[in-house]
């Protein structure tokens, strides 16, 4: 008898909270069944921040793996359209008339675009921050480098210009750079499946969240929810309440972090820009880019702010239901 006394007391005051809430014209002011979740709590603050936190993981994730995805197609396209050929110096030999050989045979092939052999002075200006300058290029046996830029590598036969090459230059080789490119390219596809996998674990987090918060606000509204339903209302009904409280929580909380993580990501692209003009700026912008992120790396952020509310809107009315479920 207490607890039916109980049940209608709460029962009363849920449906008092939804007439003040609609208004004397009987439009809501606020969402209907703002009551039977509280809209503001210790519980759903402390989710949002979870969901935020989570999000703000994700995204930075997301755009990590954005920055070097597009890195490594920079560098697989310069690799794929250019080769090196190196010139040893070996005794009996004039290095510079080899040089000289070895360029005139690559402007000649078919499918090479450019050609550009390195002088001594550069050679040596080249190798000034290992070795120190004053370095003389009779003090060491230096190769010489040639550049060579390729039209279109599928067109161009690599092993008949090897053979060309080193029939007429013996002491010179030719590097195609491919084994760089199969290592580029899978280091690109490793990131790429690890950063998915950790956007997923993320994702996986956030919805076992959501579940433990769904219980804890089901089992704290449990008189009404019982009432509700032991008077007819349908269980559609009662997870929309939830549903739509838990989403605006997640939206809050997923926005909040989506959106820190663009911030932090320009704050790293403005650092890297002031550290442009160093050594050590140079080669960060050689390794990832000007941290600036593309059109797909927006899109992909804000598709993964979407998925972090759908996902917890979807496992909150699913809570809900089984929860319901199991009342029967």
């Amino acid at each position: 008898m207490v607890t039916g006394t109980r049940r209608s007391a709460s029962l009363r005051h849920w449906l008092a909270s939804r007439d003040r809430d609609d208004g004397p014209a009987g439009t809501a002011a606020r969402p209907r069944g703002a009551s039977l979740v509280p809209p503001s709590s210790i519980a759903g603050r402390a989710l949002a921040v979870i969901i935020a936190i989570m999000t703000f993981l994700g995204s930075l994730t997301v755009g990590s793996v954005d920055l070097v995805r597009t890195a490594a197609a920079d560098w697989t396209s310069s690799i794929v359209r250019e080769a090196t050929i190196q010139v040893r110096p070996v005794a009996g030999r004039d290095l510079t008339a080899d040089v000289a050989r070895a360029t005139e045979i690559a402007v000649r092939f078919p499918g090479v675009a450019d050609v550009s052999p390195y002088t001594a002075a550069e050679t040596r200006r080249m190798l000034e921050p290992w070795l120190g300058t004053g370095l003389g290029a009779e003090d060491l046996p230096i190769p010489r480098l040639i550049v060579v830029k390729l039209a279109d590598d599928r067109r161009t036969d690599m092993e008949a210009f090897r053979r060309a090459l080193t029939a007429e230059v013996p002491s010179a080789s030719l590097d195609d750079h491919r084994q760089w490119f199969d290592r580029l390219r899978a280091m690109a596809r490793a990131v790429i499946v690890v950063g998915l996998v950790i956007v997923a674990l993320m994702i996986a987090a956030t919805g076992l969240s959501v579940v433990f918060a769904t219980r804890a606000a089901v089992e704290t509204n449990r008189p009404v929810v019982e009432v509700l339903h032991f008077v007819g209302a349908r269980d559609a009904f009662i997870a929309g309440e939830f549903q739509r409280h838990f989403l605006w929580l997640a939206l809050k909380g997923s926005l909040a972090g989506g959106l820190a993580a663009l911030g932090a990501i320009m704050l790293s692209g403005f650092i890297a820009a002031r550290w442009r003009a160093t050594a050590g700026g140079d080669q960060i912008e050689a390794l990832f880019g000007s941290f600036a992120l593309g059109v797909t790396g927006y899109a992909a952020i804000a598709g993964l702010v979407v998925l972090v509310t759908a996902v917890a809107a979807l496992t909150c009315r699913w809570t809900v239901v089984r929860t319901l479920g199991a009342i029967d």
